[in-house]
């Protein structure tokens, strides 16, 4: 069940995200991707590579981006296309606070067969941090069943 695509306009605003990511993110990220690369956990080796610290994994940075996509969706396998360009990377400070990642989307296009566009911005600290982010997302059709509304929000 998934927002059916006569709600959705051109200008659409997702709701936007900000969420932390920690050195512990990092850690828990190496764990389940497997990449352990030390530019990710290891300050020497991410100053010897030209960082200013640690960053975020790429790839847990695009991730971020989509799951704001799936939740305003509501539906993970809505998305059929996603693609993007790492900008800056995302320095990950060792303090309490870590960085945080802001996310903010619009519907760019309405395309055929109920899909739609949808133009990600996402900045850590102000800096762009992916570049041409956009995931094309299948929305519902008239007669297919809509996603029941979040709690606390009302139905479409």
């Amino acid at each position: 069940m998934t927002l059916r695509a006569e709600h959705v306009a051109v200008g659409t605003e997702l709701p936007a995200r900000t969420v932390t990511v920690t050195r512990a993110d990092l850690v828990r990220y190496a764990g389940a991707s497997e990449d352990f690369n030390p530019v990710h956990w290891n300050p020497r080796v991410a100053r010897e590579a030209g960082m200013p610290d640690v960053i975020a994994h790429g790839m847990l940075t695009m991730a971020v981006a989509a799951r704001t996509v799936t939740d305003w969706v509501r539906d993970p396998g809505a998305i059929v296309e996603y693609r993007t360009r790492f900008s800056s990377p995302v320095v990950v400070p060792d303090d309490e606070h870590g960085a945080y990642l802001e996310v903010r989307g619009r519907v760019g296009a309405l395309l055929d067969g109920g899909r739609v566009r949808v133009d990600l911005t996402v900045t850590s600290g102000g800096v762009k941090v992916l570049g041409e982010a956009r995931a094309v997302v299948q929305l519902g059709l008239p007669g297919q069943p809509e996603a029941p509304a979040e709690p606390g929000e009302h139905s479409r």
